[in-house]
Formats: C-alpha cells, structure tokens, sequence
C-alpha cells in the first residue's frame, strides 16, 4: 500500500490529504481541496473507490464536491453523528470498513476537537484527523475536555508500531511546545534533533509512529509523572479531564505568543 500526503491549505491550515493507493485504485482521507487530488490519481492513473472524513471541517470535506465531479456515486464514509448530507455511510465505534482485499479498516470514535470526530485504523495504520497531531493535539472546537482527554487515552492504548498519519503539519510548533513540557525528556529531544520538515512538499509514508507520539507528545502524557506536577501546580485538578484542559490552555497561550 501507498500512501502519501497531499498539501492543501498551505497559506492557512497547512493540511494534509491522505490518499491510499494500490495497484490502480486509490481511496482519499479528509479532502479540504479537490485539484491536487484530481493531480495526483491522473498523474498516477488511479481510479478513486472511495472518500473517508474524520470530522466536518471545512479543511476537511471542501474539495469533496470537486472530486464528485469526476468520481460521481462513489462511497463517502464518515462519522454516525455529523449531519452532512454528502455521507453515504456513516461510521460508529467498533465498525469495519473494508475498501479492498489488502485494506480494511477500523473505526474509532474519539470526540473532543468535535462532538463527532472520528479515526481509521488497523494493524498498520492510524489516521488520527485533529485527534492527534505530530506532537500536538487538536483544538477543542466543540467537544468537551472530558471527551478529548479519554480518546486520547482510546488511542494511546493502541499499539506503538502503527505508522501514523495526521491531518495537518504543526510538528516544529508542537515539539518546542513539548520541550517547555517536558524539557529532560531524552526521547524528546532526540525527536527535536532528528526532524526536518519539508512542508509544502508531497509527503511519502508516515509521519510518525504512535510509539514515537507516546513518548514525546505531552497530549498522550498528561497524566505522566514528569507532567502531572507542572499541571496541577498550574491549578490543574487531579483527573484526566482537568488536567488535558490544563494543558490544552497552556498550548493555546503558547500558540498565541507565538
């Protein structure tokens, strides 16, 4: 399987669109624009089967009626509680989702950027949306700090060698966040040292590993022994909720004076 991540809002939101391709057929994650999608399946004749959203934004879903143009009457999956008209089959917690022989995927609901945010994964892969960023986590835009802090705990009971895939390049911004964090995190700065991103550039393959995500994101280690401290000295409360919110308010204090 192929797998290759598409800018898209480059100015703004600076997404990624996932497509997922083999031998000539290709499925498409998230479209928040439609003509470098339209691009790359001429480029590499494939024939789209399929549009998988994560959630409703419209740096998510606005390419989709551009896609249809070309693709009439193919298969939009997306989450059970979004009330958008373009979804054909809508997805729950626990469902499978078999697109081909070689991919099939599961579906995880994890509310809190949105009320219906919903991930894909299997034994290999997670496409994590807003849920999960590359170091960071997605605005509560919304969903509740309750809801946020246990999907994050869903997806961190995953396994650690899922390649990982999400929506938007914000690592460089995150990982200086993280390090104020946590700053003796071996793991961390090893992170730091070795990335280099080349956004706006296609880009092949994984992100990250959710492995590599659970020992240097601080948003799947909120209720770490080296973060907890800092957190209720910042007024945190002792439970899951009260301490990502803690920490999601400190991110977006970073955000703003940065």
């Amino acid at each position: 399987m192929n797998i290759v991540g598409l800018p898209a809002l480059t100015e703004t939101y600076e997404n990624y669109i996932w497509v997922l391709h083999t031998h000539n057929k290709a499925w498409v994650i998230d479209p928040g624009e439609s003509e470098q999608v339209l691009d790359y399946l001429n480029q590499h004749n494939l024939e789209l089967q399929a549009i998988l959203i994560t959630h409703k934004h419209h740096d998510h879903i606005n390419g989709i009626q551009g896609i249809l143009q070309r693709f009439e009457g193919i298969d939009i999956y997306g989450p059970v509680n979004d009330q958008l008209d373009m979804v054909k089959i809508r997805c729950k917690e626990g469902d499978e989702i078999t697109l081909d022989q070689e991919l099939v995927l599961k579906v995880v609901e994890t509310p809190g950027h949105t009320p219906d945010h919903i991930c894909f994964y299997n034994d290999e892969y997670l496409f994590s949306g807003d849920t999960i960023f590359t170091g960071g986590c997605g605005r509560i835009l919304g969903g509740t700090p309750e809801q946020y802090a246990q999907s994050l705990l869903k997806l961190r009971a995953l396994p650690d060698s899922l390649m990982f895939f999400c929506s938007h390049e914000y690592t460089e911004t995150n990982l200086r966040f993280a390090q104020i964090v946590e700053p003796n995190n071996i793991a961390l700065q090893n992170r730091i040292e070795q990335t280099h991103i080349c956004y706006p550039k296609i880009h092949i393959g994984a992100q990250s590993t959710l492995g590599l995500e659970k020992a240097t994101n601080p948003f799947l280690r909120f209720d770490h022994e080296n973060i907890k401290p800092l957190l209720t000295t910042r007024g945190a409360k002792d439970n899951d909720a009260d301490l990502f919110l803690t920490l999601r308010e400190w991110k977006d204090e970073f955000d703003r004076q940065n």
